[in-house]
């Protein structure tokens, strides 16, 4: 699927599509708002082994053991740290329940066609199938991403496979 289909798909009217903008780092992404069960406060979580470095573990959430994953950790991002303004995301993807570490949460975007613009292709040096588009409102650019590609089933497979064993 090329970029602008992905645009057009999440953009299919002129009513606009609701995201939840969060920050890692010095950058704004956006989240369809629809994916979001609950923000919370960062909290221990238990670590499990053999586990990427990005998912920083499980917690129980209401009887329902959520995988979380740190999206700066998952980006690359220099100088992780948990402060005040640390927030678990929990989001409700497909048929399972995960938490995603972000640097805070700004607010709930409406978008429509007209602004949201097709993410640059980088081909072969970057994966960028996760990317839905660039929101364009005022001076901010707000990096659209579907959470579902860019947290994929291999990996919440492997996040499952160690729970289970754990359990």
């Amino acid at each position: 699927m090329t970029a602008s289909a992905s645009v057009k798909k999440t953009a299919n009217d002129n009513h606009g599509n609701e995201y939840l903008v969060f920050t890692l780092g010095n950058e704004e992404y956006g989240i369809e708002i629809l994916k979001v069960q609950e923000i919370r406060g960062c909290e221990r979580v238990t670590r499990l082994a053999n586990t990427p470095e990005f998912i920083t573990g499980v917690t129980n959430l209401r009887g329902v053991i959520v995988p979380i994953v740190d999206l700066r950790i998952k980006f690359d991002l220099a100088g992780v740290e948990i402060n005040e303004k640390t927030v678990v995301i929990v989001l409700s993807l497909a048929n399972r329940v995960v938490g995603i570490v972000v640097d805070g949460v700004s607010d709930v975007l409406s978008l429509n066609t007209e602004e949201i613009k097709p993410a640059p292709d980088f081909s072969v040096t970057l994966s960028t199938d996760y990317l839905l588009g660039l929101g364009s409102v005022d001076e901010r650019m707000i990096i659209l991403v579907d959470i579902e590609k860019l947290l994929t089933s291999e990996e919440m497979e492997l996040v499952e496979k160690s729970v289970n064993e754990t359990l």
